[in-house]
């Protein structure tokens, strides 16, 4: 068994174990984030059937999974980085979901390249959880405003995403995330990372981006 298989199946079971321990139901799906790996470091996961993975740059991912995706049309390709909106069209074409929608600006772009392309992307507002000046993401505040107008134009909400501040305790992030998520009635939820994805778990995040405790560490 690959390292990598191997990695993503203890992180399974490490989720499992612990979730049960606490007697939570939740089943979240990881997102092996793959910026900056090579598609052979890739493949020994897809190979297996792993279906859910991340990438940060578009210019990146279209290089890297074009060809792959044609190839393995049920893979699913998450966008979990900042998105220009001058890179939307081309991240429509390839993504399945867009983790890091923090505008309107942003929205009516999505809906006007997916539009054109019949083609209907899973969106996920990033909210700026720990109200930080150098991080993208909505406001609080401004949250509800910016649901209303992705259901007015028919944008296929599914749900909020956070990156909470580096070296505090997470919990409080994500427990104030979850319950602005389930107040707005969305089903699904991104948060948790690798070195947090255990607490992201325990307040129902359902996607959880995990990079460096699958592949290793970047160089």
């Amino acid at each position: 068994m690959h390292s990598t298989v191997k990695n993503l199946l203890d992180i399974k079971n490490n989720i499992k174990e612990n979730l049960n321990l606490l007697n939570i139901n939740n089943n979240p799906k990881i997102i092996a984030v793959s910026k900056t790996f090579k598609i052979d470091k890739i493949k020994p996961l897809i190979d297996y059937g792993h279906l859910d993975f991340g990438e940060n740059k578009v210019q990146e991912a279209l290089e890297k999974w074009t060809e792959i995706k044609k190839l393995n049309p049920e893979l699913k390709l998450h966008m979990i980085g900042r998105l220009q909106s001058n890179k939307v069209k081309f991240a429509v074409k390839l993504f399945d979901y867009i983790h890091s929608v923090d505008s309107k600006k942003l929205v009516k772009k999505i809906a006007e390249e997916q539009s054109k392309i019949k083609k209907r992307i899973k969106i996920f507002l990033q909210v700026n959880i720990g109200e930080e000046n150098q991080k993208s993401g909505i406001n609080k505040e401004d949250l509800n405003q910016l649901v209303s107008y992705c259901r007015e134009i028919n944008i296929d909400l599914i749900g909020l995403m956070c990156i909470p501040p580096v070296d505090i305790d997470p919990e409080v992030y994500f427990k104030e995330l979850s319950q602005l998520n389930k107040d707005l009635g969305f089903s699904d939820l991104s948060m948790g990372m690798s070195s947090d994805f255990l607490i992201a778990a325990r307040y129902y995040s359902t996607f959880v981006r995990v990079g460096s405790s699958i592949f290793g560490q970047r160089s």
